[in-house]
């Protein structure tokens, strides 16, 4: 295999050379943490070898405090939608693999798509992130009239539309993706699944393009050439030791910006979870325990301060409202995997055939009233997406710590969106309060302004944002 920033043995050595640090390296690293600039592999290998309960308990406070410094209390919300799972890949840990025969193969037609969205806009989402397997039936064209299908879906009141759409598909090459761009995707989403190439091998046994290590690798740097604005990357937790994830993930961000000067706008680490007749997702000797991932959560809140950090509904509500608070800033909300499973659970049965098991089926109101009752803001905006605070313009704006001061005031008026057009009265009751509270401790210039379309908003104007 080509040569790639990925050095297996450099990793390691790394992570070998940080095992179990004294407490006067421990606290070199954090004092180059709390400068919000980011860690080197090494004081991130140092961070990963800490075996001190107090030290750890130091390490989440540094977490939270850079989260809230630059995100502040603000968790964005999106859903997922499976729009195909047909795919000719074999990946051993996945459900969606083509040797899978008790897997309902679908791929939704532009009607059921229809119906899928609208559930999501009845619900108030305004975010989606469109999920693709990797087939040849249903490449870049089936994408892009896919995702216009999706933005043209709108309720019959006018209020629910979608604002965004992210996706997640096959690597591309840079013509391919210049395609996307024009029909107006958001994030481009592609995970290494494990960044250990000996790993990866093994559990790609397929020979078909995604078997090829270094072409996926380099898909959103390609996607970078092509012009896309936002990227993002993610490892599957689980496949490999997630210590060597974690640290892989910090090689990928930093050659990003090595070529892009723009590093990863999100960055996702699902765990491995069980899946129908898929033998690896329950045996995997990688499974990683609660407390080594929000270990993993925190010290990369530490070494990418200014990316985005996604949380599925993979993961338990209890365990979710203790990761927000160690670096969390997106997290989705009411999700169903299966194709088509939106309409499904909207007649109470959500797919027993999907990918894989979720362990938070809340609906959307639930997750919001969750997020408010432990005093986060809900956010549903897309306002940097349409005012070009893109790619190296937004990289800045998170950089400098001033994500806050635009993205706070924006979430509070996506989020009184929400809470009339779509909360119940027990949401709606307890948002208003929190609304109130953040708009107190706004500037006095700021606090007028946005207290100004606030009023618009309840005049029946939507979509207003800075």
């Amino acid at each position: 295999m080509a040569e790639t920033f990925i050095n297996p043995e450099q990793i390691e050595g790394l992570l070998v050379g940080g095992r179990n640090p004294d407490r006067k390296r421990v606290e070199e690293v954090l004092a180059q943490a709390r400068e919000m600039k980011g860690l080197n592999p090494e004081a991130a290998a140092t961070l990963l070898g800490l075996e001190d309960g107090d030290l750890w308990q130091e390490v989440f406070k540094l977490a939270r405090e850079i989260k809230l410094e630059i995100y502040g209390r603000r968790i964005v919300l999106f859903a997922p939608v499976y729009v195909a799972n047909y795919c000719d890949n074999d990946c051993l840990y996945c459900g969606f693999r083509v040797s899978n025969d008790q897997i309902e193969r679908r791929a939704l037609t532009p009607e059921e798509l229809s119906d899928e969205v609208l559930a999501l806009e009845q619900a108030g989402h305004k975010r989606l992130l469109m999920v693709y397997g990797e087939h040849a039936d249903y490449g870049l064209d089936y994408l892009a009239r896919t995702i216009e299908a999706a933005y043209a879906v709108k309720t019959p009141d006018g209020r629910g539309e979608i604002r965004r759409i992210n996706v997640n598909a096959a690597p591309m090459t840079v013509e391919q993706y210049r395609v996307l761009k024009e029909v107006g995707i958001g994030t481009y989403q592609v995970f290494q699944e494990t960044y250990h190439p000996g790993q990866y091998a093994k559990l790609h046994p397929a020979q078909t393009r995604k078997s090829d290590y270094a072409w996926r690798l380099y898909a959103l740097h390609r996607g970078q050439e092509a012009g896309l604005d936002d990227i993002a990357i993610g490892a599957l937790f689980g496949l490999h030791d997630w210590r060597f994830e974690v640290m892989g993930l910090l090689f990928h961000a930093l050659d990003l910006e090595k070529h892009f000067n723009v590093g990863p706008h999100t960055i996702s680490f699902p765990r491995l979870e069980p899946a129908l007749n898929t033998p690896f997702a329950s045996k995997s000797p990688y499974r990683v325990a609660d407390e080594d991932f929000k270990k993993a959560v925190a010290v990369i809140r530490l070494m990418v301060p200014y990316t985005g950090m996604i949380l599925t509904c993979r993961e338990k509500p209890k365990l979710r409202r203790e990761l927000m608070n160690l670096g969390i800033s997106q997290i989705d909300g009411g999700s169903r995997i299966g194709v088509g499973g939106y309409r499904q659970s909207e007649q109470k049965r959500i797919p027993e055939r999907q990918q894989f098991f979720l362990h938070d089926t809340r609906s959307l109101d639930e997750v919001v009233h969750d997020l408010v009752k432990i005093d986060f803001l809900p956010s549903f905006c897309t306002a940097c997406y349409r005012s070009r605070r893109t790619g190296e313009r937004f990289m800045e704006i998170a950089k400098e710590g001033h994500c806050k001061d635009l993205c706070g005031p924006n979430a509070m008026l996506t989020f009184k969106e929400f809470l009339i057009d779509y909360a119940s009265p027990k949401t709606r009751r307890a948002g208003e309060k929190l609304l109130a509270r953040e708009i107190n401790g706004l500037d006095d210039k700021i606090r007028v302004q946005v207290l100004k379309k606030l009023a618009a908003i309840e005049g029946g104007e939507r979509d207003l944002y800075f």
